[in-house]
């Protein structure tokens, strides 16, 4: 069953959500994160990860470094 577009809505947030609350546990905050307006209603909405400072880009590279 296909989901509708207030579910794919509530998906997308609940993804903003977690990648939010994951990021902070890391220490990475991205200010501008949030579910695309201009694709939330749509079938596939898209989640906008946004602008960030250098230090922010530098901080979240060494984390996804670690990961590896």
């Amino acid at each position: 069953m296909a989901l509708t577009a207030e579910e794919r809505l509530l998906a997308a947030e609940e993804a903003v959500r977690q990648l939010r609350e994951s990021l902070a546990g890391v220490g990475v905050t991205l200010p501008s994160l949030r579910v695309d307006t201009l694709t939330a209603a749509g079938a596939l909405p898209l989640v906008e990860l946004g602008r960030c400072n250098l230090d922010t880009a530098l901080r979240l590279a060494a984390v996804l470094e670690g990961a590896r």
